[in-house]
């Protein structure tokens, strides 16, 4: 594995590369991350994981300082997976160009973690956009389970007519069912006790209910959700994954949305 730590070194490498599968990710590499790679290998030889802990998609400057980061451990995990480069950017190798692709930011940035994080997906297209203009690649791949973020970005690659394609990876789980974020590190064992009994009763409620209900159904579930310990909920919505609307018809398919607090820690996902 080939380790860059400045955009010139990187370009000079991979300047002639035209199949790069490109995984950016904050790093705290878990099994989700691998899933992703593991993806990648099979379409590339050539696949690039980036490692960056974005400030300008933090709306408090205490959430950015205190996100999990363990570079050293990071790294050994990745050169085991065989990955053939990993970059490490500085704050100067991102922001210091002007990106030739201005962001696009679709109206869906309005809803769900929009709604309480602003400027939260304006910084996350932006980075990914100059990430995209830097390493070129053909493919990036990116989780479900980030389902906003991960559709966000792929309207703006497609407004902005660039080249990349975007690769929806399944979201991985835990055995009690909880999606694997870099933030679980942060739980405790209670507090993963919680998260486990929520997932496993919106599972269950999801099988039960209907389009026609959903709204009526919503208070019920929101009181059920915070009697099983969650602290706080921002949000619980219901999307059609394809429309990205409120479901009305009996027999369409819809994902619930939750954002809900554990502790201090926020978690979201979709199921």
């Amino acid at each position: 594995m080939k380790i860059f730590k400045n955009k010139k070194s990187l370009t000079d490498e991979i300047s002639n590369k035209k199949d790069i599968a490109f995984i950016p990710t904050m790093g705290s590499i878990h099994e989700g991350h691998l899933s992703l790679i593991k993806k990648a290998k099979k379409d590339s030889k050539n696949v690039l994981v980036s490692i960056y802990v974005n400030p300008k998609q933090f709306n408090v400057n205490s959430d950015f300082k205190k996100y999990p980061r363990n570079i050293r451990k990071d790294i050994a995990i990745l050169k085991k997976t065989k990955v053939k480069y990993l970059y490490l950017p500085t704050y100067k190798d991102i922001y210091s160009f002007r990106p030739i692709s201005s962001v696009y930011l679709d109206r869906f940035s309005k809803k769900l973690c929009g709604k309480f994080k602003p400027g939260h997906f304006k910084g996350v297209v932006n980075v990914v956009n100059r990430f995209i203009e830097t390493i070129k690649p053909s493919l990036i791949y990116l989780g479900f389970k980030d389902f906003q973020q991960l559709n966000l970005i792929k309207l703006h690659i497609n407004k902005k007519k660039i080249r990349t394609k975007v690769i929806a990876c399944a979201t991985i789980r835990e055995k009690n069912g909880i999606a694997l974020s870099s933030r679980n590190i942060l739980l405790n064992k209670q507090q993963i006790e919680i998260a486990a009994r929520i997932y496993k009763y919106l599972k269950n409620i999801k099988k039960k209910i209907v389009p026609a209900n959903l709204e009526k159904e919503k208070i019920y579930i929101l009181n059920k959700i915070l009697l099983l310990g969650a602290k706080k909920i921002d949000y619980l919505e219901f999307i059609n994954t394809k429309t990205l609307k409120s479901p009305k018809k009996i027999d369409e398919i819809y994902n619930i949305f939750i954002a809900y607090y554990v502790g201090n820690v926020r978690l979201i996902d979709n199921l």
